[in-house]
This record gives C-alpha cells, sequence and structure tokens, in this order.
C-alpha cells in the first residue's frame, strides 16, 4: 500500500500541488472558463435533443470533413462545446470539468484554450487528409468518414491530458491516455479514434517545441547570472595599526623584557 501511495505522489504529486496552490488562492475564480465550458455543453446538449434545437446546433457547432474549410475553421471553437449524441453526455461534462479544470488552474485559460483547440484542430484537418488519402494508405480513411461530424470536446480533453502530464512529469499517465486512444482504434478503427491520435500526436510535437524553447531560455538565463556574477578578488585587507601611515612598514613587535629604543645586542 505504501509503494502504491509513493508512486501516485511521484506520479501527480506536482500536478495536485500546482492545482491547490492555485484554487487556495482564488476559489472557484480561478476556473471561470471551465464553469463556462460545462454550462455552455450543457445547453448544448439539451438545445440539440430537441426537435427545434438540433439544426441550430449543427449549423454552428458541427464540423465535417465535407464542409468548406473556412466554415469548418469558423465551427470548430463551437464544436469543443457541443457532445456527442450517442455519448451520455455526464461522460462529456465529467471530462471537461477534471481536465480542462486542471488545466486552467495550472497552466491559466488563454493557455488552456490555445492547446485545446489545437489539439481539435489538428484532428479536424487530419479527417481531409485521411480521406484524401484513402483507405488503401496505412493513414487514409473511407469517403463516408466526411459526412460524419468531427469529435466535439473529447479531443481538447486529450490533449490537455497529455499536455499535463508531460509538463508536470507523469509520464505514466501519459502513455495510459496514448494506450487507451491505440486500443479504441484497435477494436473500433472509426474516425473519433483516428482523430484523438492526431490530436496527441499534435500536443506532443507541442510538447516537444515548449520543452526545447524553455530549456534554451534556462540555459541563456544561467549564462547570463554566471557572467554577471562577480569574481573573486583579493581578500579584506587588515586594518591599518593606530598612527601608522599607508604604505609603511609596520613597527616591530618587542620582545618580552625589552624596553623601547633598545633592541637585542648581537652576539658576539
Amino acid at each position: 500500500m505504501r509503494t502504491v501511495v509513493r508512486w501516485a505522489r511521484a506520479e501527480w504529486g506536482p500536478l495536485y500541488g500546482a492545482a491547490r496552490a492555485s484554487l487556495a488562492e482564488r476559489r472557484w475564480w480561478a476556473v471561470p472558463m471551465t464553469v463556462g465550458a460545462v454550462c455552455l455543453t450543457s445547453v448544448a446538449q439539451i438545445v440539440q435533443n430537441q426537435a427545434w434545437g438540433y439544426r441550430p446546433v449543427q449549423d454552428i457547432g458541427a464540423v465535417r470533413a465535407e464542409d468548406p474549410l473556412w466554415l469548418a475553421l469558423l465551427r470548430t471553437p463551437v464544436s469543443l462545446f457541443v457532445p456527442a449524441l450517442d455519448l451520455p453526455v455526464w461522460g462529456a461534462l465529467a471530462q471537461i470539468l477534471l481536465v480542462l479544470g486542471l488545466a486552467e488552474l495550472c497552466l491559466g485559460w488563454w493557455r488552456t484554450l490555445v492547446i485545446a483547440y489545437a489539439a481539435t484542430l489538428a484532428g479536424t484537418l487530419y479527417a481531409r487528409v485521411g480521406i484524401a488519402l484513402g483507405p488503401g494508405s496505412p493513414f487514409g480513411l473511407p469517403a463516408a468518414d466526411a459526412r460524419i461530424v468531427d469529435t466535439g470536446p473529447s479531443a481538447a480533453v486529450v490533449g490537455l491530458a497529455v499536455f499535463l502530464g508531460w509538463r508536470y512529469r507523469a509520464y505514466a499517465t501519459v502513455a495510459a491516455v496514448i494506450a487507451a486512444i491505440v486500443v479504441e482504434v484497435v477494436l473500433k478503427n472509426n474516425l473519433a479514434g483516428r482523430e484523438h491520435l492526431a490530436a496527441i500526436a499534435a500536443v506532443l510535437a507541442l510538447c516537444a517545441v515548449t520543452d526545447a524553447v524553455g530549456g534554451d531560455r534556462r540555459h541563456t538565463a544561467r549564462r547570463r547570472h554566471t557572467a554577471r556574477r562577480p569574481h573573486p578578488g583579493p581578500g579584506p585587507s587588515r586594518p591599518a595599526a593606530p598612527g601608522s601611515r599607508p604604505g609603511r612598514t609596520p613597527p616591530v613587535s618587542l620582545t618580552r623584557g625589552e624596553k623601547p629604543g633598545h633592541g637585542r645586542k648581537p652576539a658576539p
């Protein structure tokens, strides 16, 4: 049991510490975007399940590979909050609340939004490339997938989970997320699983760039700190004796029994 606890602390301790510090400082005001995302996803789910609301939600938030690229790019930000109709909405809400909330606490809202959008956009663009390659290619997709709606918030959630795990050195968690998506692709081989893999690839590339830039910055800062550090000079000089002049030879100390002005007699 202690081994499991130590492993959990080593795996998730840094992430937990960063999230707890931010949450303790600002409470729920630390995750305004997450709260808004949960509310928007809930509203989208309720509306699209109504007879009158399905078409409007599809028109503003459904992305398909057969759509023009400019239209898909306009709909992609909204698609982050449109859950899949064939999956339970509580699962999507739980994923958004946990992963998006941790990312906002640890990274800030704008970094979280950029990574989520990049992951979703990577999946959307891959669908177009895969359909262009065709089913004969290892990375290709059948033409029928052009009419399937892209993943909603799931690609963003997967991408953020991988980025958080990489940044806070939770490598076992990153490996588990990637393994789960690979198993999904092997068992189902659907468009959603392949788009998740594309999102993971894009986020891993972003992690590599972030590490490289961060390493260069740390190296540059270390060099500047070393250059500014003062070189060790000579030790502090002793204060001059009272009455002595600078540069003058200090007086010779007297031996016990001698009087001032009388030195030792030279030996015969």
